[in-house]
């Protein structure tokens, strides 16, 4: 669990919890600020996203929601696309978006201004392809970016340098990344979060957003010797490099 990231939504009085993965840290931190849980939301159904719920759902009796499509156990509410989660002490309305590719019934709750997205959209990354198709994964990507630019990205693990250190490989000579990247190793440095990110700077850095640009295009033709016209199959080859590469 060294990595991964609990997101918690508070107003100073009721709060939201995303992906507990385990439940102890979330007592804690509601006990140190005097938060009263009003939820919990999952994304997909990794036990690092879900270990958590059935202590705090024993503890709390609160509603937790997430995806229909996949077996979790001590949801209440179990969710499609085109639902909202409404949760009334916060006066918070979260569309719900299936975004499948690293699991078949992965959700991403959106907000006016933020994200929740799992392990679908990483900073500078995207998460591994363990039961969608690189179709699915390709268009849940590209439903992401076209949110507006200041849309906070909050993913579930921080992966955010070595993401940066394969997209250096692949567009090296990008200056946005090159910015970024420096940013982000003085944060980790400091025992700082790089999250969360922005749809803009995610634009501007993750080279799986920018499958359709010249400089990507090219690097995967070096990469395998030729680049296929189609984004999806540009998208295929440059998950499987990244799962390959030690970098």
């Amino acid at each position: 669990m060294s990595d991964n990231y609990i997101w918690l939504l508070h107003d100073g009085r009721h709060a939201v919890v995303v992906d507990p993965a385990e439940a102890a840290p979330v007592r804690a931190v509601l006990a140190a600020r005097g938060l009263n849980l009003a939820a919990l939301l999952v994304t997909h159904h990794h036990a690092d996203h879900t270990g958590g719920v059935p202590a705090l759902r024993a503890e709390y009796e609160v509603p937790a929601y997430g995806p229909a499509a996949e077996d979790i156990a001590c949801l209440t509410h179990r969710l499609r696309e085109g639902e909202v989660v409404e949760i009334p002490q916060l006066g918070l309305k979260l569309a719900v978006w299936e975004i499948p590719g690293h699991t078949r019934g992965h959700l991403a709750y959106v907000g006016e201004d933020f994200v929740f997205c799992g392990d679908t959209l990483f900073s500078a990354g995207c998460g591994r392809l363990f039961e969608g198709t690189p179709a699915q994964m390709y268009a849940s990507l590209q439903r992401l970016a076209a949110l507006p630019e200041t849309t906070r990205v909050c993913c579930a693990h921080e992966y955010t340098l070595a993401n940066l250190r394969f997209a250096a490989v692949v567009e090296p000579d990008n200056a946005d990344r090159i910015a970024y990247q420096g940013r982000c190793e003085a944060k980790r440095a400091a025992g700082e979060p790089t999250l969360p990110s922005t749809i803009g700077l995610e634009r501007a850095v993750n080279p799986f957003l920018r499958v359709h640009t010249p400089t990507v295009a090219a690097a995967i033709a070096q990469h395998y010797g030729y680049c296929p016209a189609d984004p999806v199959e540009r998208f295929r080859l440059l998950r499987q490099w990244k799962d390959g590469f030690r970098g």
